[in-house]
């Protein structure tokens, strides 16, 4: 029967490779219950705290690994062994955080939504291994790895004197919509394809001169016709292309 149990995160892991986000979220929710005191060295909370903290600790614990600690009454005996096993992970994600952050370059991606989710993922590994990553160094960062073909553009943006990473980022995605939707016109509407008005209108007025005169009898309507038109109509309805030098010459023998 699968586990009903709604987690309010994800559950502990056994392999110990989420134990960082987890002890963080674990320990948030026991400080927004009440019971934050209960995972501390020296506690003096009461025995309904702890044991509301112990129940809480387990439902969020991958099943095998609490079969590992049924004997465990006390959330700070669990919490410590907890620690003691896996605390080593940040040794592990330290390293390969901050590779990461080395070769972090704004240049390197299609979007600024991209580059701006690759950003928090890695200062977010930083951040729970204890680094400090600033507004100032973030902003340097992406400064600095913009393409070497937008160095103007990179310094118009230091110039404006940005003090937040979130303030440049949203600056740079409007940019980016923007840029998206004139390239979108563009390809809907090349330059080029729409007709001149000009021309229309010199089309018009030649048909207006030449046919208008069509109300008149005799020699000038047949005169007017061939000159306007190049094209003679059959009796079947077919069209045959004709030269106007011979409508001309019919027209004069009629």
């Amino acid at each position: 029967m699968s586990n009903l149990v709604k987690f309010d995160f994800v559950a502990r892991d056994i392999s110990g490779k989420n134990y960082l986000p987890w002890a963080l979220d674990a320990e948030i929710h026991l400080n927004a219950k009440g019971h934050s005191n209960a995972i501390k060295e020296g506690n003096t909370s009461f025995d309904q705290q702890k044991a509301k903290s112990m129940i809480f600790l387990c439902c969020h614990l991958h099943e095998d690994l609490k079969k590992e600690y049924l004997t465990v009454t006390d959330p700070y005996v669990l919490w410590k062994n907890l620690k003691e096993r896996y605390a080593h992970q940040k040794l592990v994600i330290l390293p390969k955080a901050r590779y990461d952050w080395m070769h972090l370059r704004l240049q390197d991606f299609k979007s600024v939504s991209d580059y701006n989710y690759a950003m928090f993922r890695i200062t977010s590994k930083l951040t729970l291994c204890g680094a400090k990553v600033t507004d100032e160094v973030m902003l340097e960062k992406t400064f600095s790895t913009f393409h070497a073909s937008n160095v103007l553009l990179q310094q118009q943006y230091r110039e404006k004197g940005f003090n937040k990473y979130s303030d440049l980022i949203s600056c740079l995605l409007v940019v980016e919509q923007n840029n998206e939707l004139l390239m979108k016109n563009q390809e809907a509407h090349p330059a080029g394809t729409a007709p001149f008005p000009e021309v229309n209108v010199a089309r018009h007025c030649y048909y207006v001169q030449n046919c208008g005169r069509g109300r008149e009898r005799g020699r000038g309507r047949a005169h007017n016709y061939a000159r306007g038109l190049n094209f003679d109509h059959s009796r079947n309805g077919n069209h045959k292309n004709v030269s106007l030098h011979q409508k001309w010459k019919d027209t004069e023998k009629a």
